[in-house]
């Protein structure tokens, strides 16, 4: 018994999962049952990949021991372009590539500068998301353009499943999440991420190419936020400037309520996914019970102070426990 508790007590999303029922419990009787209702549900599950995709990314590259604070900007930087791209002409699946390669570049940038440099990734990601920003605006025009009709939305945004409960968007998250997971649990690459976030001179001792490792989290986190806001404006029909804004800083805060360490090598993909859903019932059950909507970020903050707290205290607890052999 002492051996399942200890192994249970080591999982970083345990105190994830612990607060989700809790909350699912409390929500649930604040809004008189209409929270588990069929229509609330098919609206959280209709907006969540979109925060759950950035916030994969944000906790891979966290795992590995940096930061990126323009995956908000990247958020609206892709699918800013792909519409541009194609109000010139270009048919949807090139405007597609050339907002996932402007993806790829920003992350690339940001890794290679932060490597090569050795400056913090939180300057060199901050620098980048006033970049992005600003180039999504410039682009655009001042004015969001019209997406062509053509575009085949359906893939992304339909509803799907029994009473169209979960739209196409749920399937890419979970599609992407099984696949992250298993890079960072079944392959080599994951145990190089892990071991460059959490042992970085030891890894390079170890013939790791830490360098190219970091580079490449930072490409992958940007291309899932430029896929997630690609999603966004496919549901609501616009290519706005100003979608994402703070997007960043949620993410950060659905890594680290998912377990993910702030020192970097510790974390689960599935931990950064139940941050995500954290922070959607927690914005979702407020607006049910009646709550000032204004209390939703205060709830956010003591939401990522207290999995911080409680994920040190359960790991203390898990070493004081003797295990016999």
């Amino acid at each position: 018994m002492k051996r399942l508790l200890k192994v249970y007590l080591q999982k970083p999303e345990l105190a994830g999962v612990l607060l989700l029922v809790a909350l699912i419990v409390l929500f649930q009787a604040r809004s008189d049952g209409v929270f588990l209702g069929a229509q609330n549900l098919r609206g959280v599950l209709g907006i969540l990949p979109e925060t759950a995709l950035v916030a994969i990314g944000v906790t891979i590259l966290m795992i590995c021991g940096e930061f990126d604070l323009s995956v908000g900007s990247v958020f609206a930087l892709m699918p800013m372009t792909m519409a541009v791209a194609m109000g010139s002409g270009l048919p949807f699946s090139l405007a597609m590539t050339l907002g996932f390669g402007l993806c790829a570049l920003i992350g690339w940038v940001n890794g290679m500068v932060t490597v090569r440099f050795g400056i913090p990734s939180f300057i060199t990601t901050l620098g980048m998301l006033f970049m992005a920003r600003s180039l999504t605006v410039v682009i655009s025009g001042g004015f969001p353009p019209l997406l062509d009709p053509e575009i085949p939305s359906a893939a992304f945004t339909a509803f799907i499943g029994p009473g169209d409960l979960v739209r196409m968007s749920f399937v890419w998250l979970a599609v992407v999440g099984v696949l992250a997971s298993l890079l960072l649990s079944r392959t080599n690459i994951g145990n190089w991420i892990r071991a460059t976030g959490g042992f970085r001179e030891a890894a390079a001792s170890m013939g790791i190419p830490v360098a190219r490792v970091k580079i490449g989290c930072f490409v992958l986190c940007s291309m899932l936020a430029g896929f997630a806001g690609l999603i966004q404006v496919l549901r609501l029909g616009s290519p706005l400037p100003s979608i994402g804004e703070g997007l960043e800083l949620q993410a950060v805060a659905a890594a680290v309520i998912g377990g993910t360490a702030l020192a970097g090598g510790i974390g689960t993909v599935l931990g950064g996914i139940l941050g995500a859903v954290l922070i959607r019932v927690i914005d979702n059950g407020l607006v049910l019970s009646r709550v000032d909507a204004n209390w939703f970020k205060f709830a956010i903050g003591a939401l990522t102070i207290f999995a911080v707290v409680a994920n040190a205290w359960l790991l203390d607890r898990a070493k004081r426990i003797k295990v016999e052999t």
